[in-house]
């Protein structure tokens, strides 16, 4: 830091040098024409003196970047002549032009990234894919500022050797045109002349042909493409959906909303996972385990006793009942009063325009695929011999397992782990690593002890060696890290290691889409694949495994899918929420701590402990935390995480905020219903004003106070 302070002092030194000695005015065209006969005579005197002194002062000038760069340039153009004024200019330029790329990226690049690093990402994203063209067509087009161009370019993520190649293939033609107008200098009145209105429009052409050269590139490739297939003339379908799951019905009901024809296909159940396998199941049962529990700590509401009798049965009868209940939202006969067709069978995509489903083939302009994912079932030896389970077969139990393991420690494997254990199953959780990596270590340590506190045995860094059978007994051999491997019997084993996109035997490898190493779908931001007219969306293309996220993504894609004539949308990421329903809760947006010491953003972190809400004292549920994380000195947030009851209802407010640029400042000044949880997020505002409440302005205003106290008036 200190370095960079004088580097700052002394580049600050070196330009009130230039501004104060008026040094300005040898870079002017009128002191070039005085001088142009002197230049041309030390030249032929001293050629290498003169060029190399005329390198350093214009590398010197570029580098802090001073006015008169086209001075200099065309001075090229009078001392040396074209042929050998061009390579010296050039290579002058570039260099002086690199070195102020790295005075900008050593001093504030590491600063503005930690500042602005969400606002910058985008930036840092387009420049990874297109900032080759980018660079390379404003330095086609003198009109910018070329000292803008290499401080902001600095600031940029791109790669100092790609920065001065580029900068030097796109500064020649702009180099030409002023050299060769320095060689006719008596025919130059002012420097406007050298830029003729045919030579600007000319360089605006000049830096279109690299982006027209690419548009007839993917031209060329979309045809290579569709080269093997015949196009219909005509179609039968303006979208064909694959998959009914949250994805799915999205984009058919888009379609169908903006009067498109649009087939659905589902190969199973309509809702997807999400209804029949995940998200409902899981919180039904999640509702029962969560009244069992309060009813064995009736005495925290000062109930001596409640005693509860249920049968496991039953329960998952329940749960099966919730799922029917909701079923009719996703049903086949709703879509078909949408207007959707809907049809069920396995789809198979045969060419850019067609899918074929129960031996009927239907043309369609696009295709938008979503189905979805799986559970991964780990390849652990002897694990077919078993009694296991996925999340997606889990709900056939109908009678309770006494003695469950569970492998994972993901949101899913932790809320069943929990569910589970408050319906009276033993249960031991096995976690290769830790529980739910991807939140802070503070909200981990009170989902590990909550799940310890309601009896689940769990053991962290533990591997899964082998399952077997002996004597009508089944057992899994584990290993930790630091202990020997230990054999648990249990009656019931379930899987929950994570979920695989569904991304087989739907033609996509005889049309050649790729899929990335995660086995999602590769697209493009707007959804789209290798194909203009196939897209992914939902599980299947990622990055997330959220039901909101498909749905969330499947608008953009039936957008695009169906308007891309008209207008293509980029997905929106920058505000992802997402919630592990334990008890407590985990609900997150933005940045983590974590997350923030690992890209090295600067953030001020700001916590409210449950302890100190009335309402969760009332409720007998004051645990947890609210924590924002800000921009250092400022109230916007760049991210949120909420452990409690209601965490995920809480959590609404800041995904508002976040997604509308309101900062905590607003927060604090809305009026929230006494006594609710809603005012755990006004209070979390209230202390970071308190944290960066101007302390100079208080002990004015403390001494205003006092001398108040002072002035009294007397009454006679």
């Amino acid at each position: 830091m200190k370095r960079r302070w004088w580097l700052l002092i002394l580049l600050g030194l070196l330009i009130g040098l230039f501004l104060c000695f008026d040094l300005g005015r040898f870079f002017t065209l009128e002191a070039l024409k005085d001088q142009h006969e002197a230049l041309q005579q030390a030249y032929r005197e001293e050629p290498f003196l003169v060029t190399s002194i005329f390198a350093i002062v214009y590398i010197a000038m570029a580098a802090l970047s001073f006015p008169g760069a086209t001075v200099m340039t065309l001075a090229g153009g009078v001392i040396f002549g074209f042929w050998i004024g061009v390579p010296v200019v050039l290579v002058s330029a570039t260099i002086g032009a690199t070195l102020a790329f790295w005075t900008a990226r050593y001093v504030l690049h590491d600063a503005l990234q930690r500042r602005f690093n969400d606002r910058l990402k985008t930036i840092n994203k387009g420049l990874e894919h297109d900032g080759v063209f980018y660079l390379f067509s404003l330095r086609l087009v003198p009109v910018f500022p070329f000292f803008l161009i290499n401080l902001l370019m600095g600031l940029t993520t791109i790669r100092s050797t790609t920065f001065f190649w580029v900068s030097l293939a796109g500064m020649f033609a702009g180099t030409a045109a002023y050299v060769s107008a320095g060689t006719q200098l008596a025919a130059i009145t002012h420097l406007s002349d050298v830029m003729s209105p045919a030579l600007f429009i000319s360089f605006i052409v000049l830096a279109l042909l690299p982006w027209l050269a690419r548009w007839g590139i993917g031209l060329v490739k979309i045809r290579r493409l569709h080269a093997r297939w015949t196009k219909p003339r005509q179609f039968d379908h303006n979208l064909v959906v694959i998959g009914a799951g949250a994805a799915g019905l999205v984009s058919a009901y888009i379609a169908a909303a903006t009067r498109a024809k649009v087939t659905l296909i589902e190969s199973h159940k309509m809702g997807g996972d999400c209804l029949n396998y995940g998200c409902v199941p899981s919180k039904a049962l999640i509702r029962t385990a969560t009244f069992l529990q309060q009813a064995k700590n009736a005495q925290s509401l000062g109930i001596a006793e409640a005693k509860v009798q249920y049968d496991f049965s039953d329960v998952m009868a329940r749960v099966q009942r919730v799922v029917k209940t909701i079923e009719p939202h996703d049903s086949v006969e709703r879509y078909n009063q949408l207007g959707v067709e809907v049809l069920q069978g396995k789809a198979k995509i045969t060419s850019p325009w067609s899918v074929e489903v129960n031996g009927q083939t239907l043309t369609t302009r696009a295709i938008i695929i979503a189905t979805g994912a799986r559970p991964m079932v780990p390849e652990i030896p002897g694990l077919e011999t078993v009694r296991y389970y996925t999340s997606d077969t889990l709900w056939s139990l109908t009678e309770r397992p006494e003695r469950l393991i569970v492998l994972g420690g993901g949101p899913i494997g932790c809320e069943l782990s929990q569910a589970f254990s408050r319906l009276d199953c033993q249960v031991t959780q096995i976690v290769r690593s830790d529980c739910l990596p991807r939140e802070d270590a503070d909200a981990v340590a009170l989902v590990k002890a909550a799940l310890q506190a309601d009896g689940v045995t769990l053991l962290t860094q533990t591997e899964a060696l082998r399952c077997e059978t002996e004597g009508g007994q089944q057992y899994l051999t584990v290993r930790g890290t630091d202990s020997e491997a230990i054999k648990l019997p249990f009656d019931a084993l379930l899987c929950a290691v994570g979920r695989l996109p569904r991304t087989e035997d739907l033609g996509l490898e005889e049309l050649g889409i790729p899929i990335s190493s995660r086995r999602t779908i590769e697209t493009s931001a707007g959804l789209q694949t290798i194909y203009p007219s196939i897209y992914a969306c939902g599980d299947v293309a990622g990055p997330y495994q959220f039901t909101h996220t498909a749905a969330h993504q499947a608008w953009y894609a039936s957008v695009n899918a169906l308007f891309s004539d008209i207008k293509r949308f980029k997905a929106d990421y920058s505000v992802i929420p997402w919630t592990t329903f334990t008890d407590p809760e985990v609900a997150r947006v933005g940045l983590s701590e974590n997350e923030a010491k690992a890209r090295n953003i600067a953030v001020d972190v700001t916590r409210f402990n449950l302890s100190d809400l009335d309402r969760a004292i009332a409720d007998e549920a004051a645990q947890g935390f609210v924590k924002i994380l800000t921009v250092p000195g400022k109230d916007r947030i760049l991210g949120a995480s909420i452990v409690g009851a209601h965490a995920s209802d809480l959590l609404a407010e800041f995904v508002l905020a976040m997604k509308h640029g309101l900062g905590l400042n607003k927060i604090l000044g809305t009026i929230h219903t006494y006594p609710t949880w809603s005012e755990a997020n006004k209070y979390a505002a209230g202390e970071w004003k308190r944290a960066h409440a101007p302390q100079w302005l208080l002990k004015w205003v403390e001494k205003y106070h006092t001398q108040r106290r002072g002035k009294g008036i007397a009454i006679d």
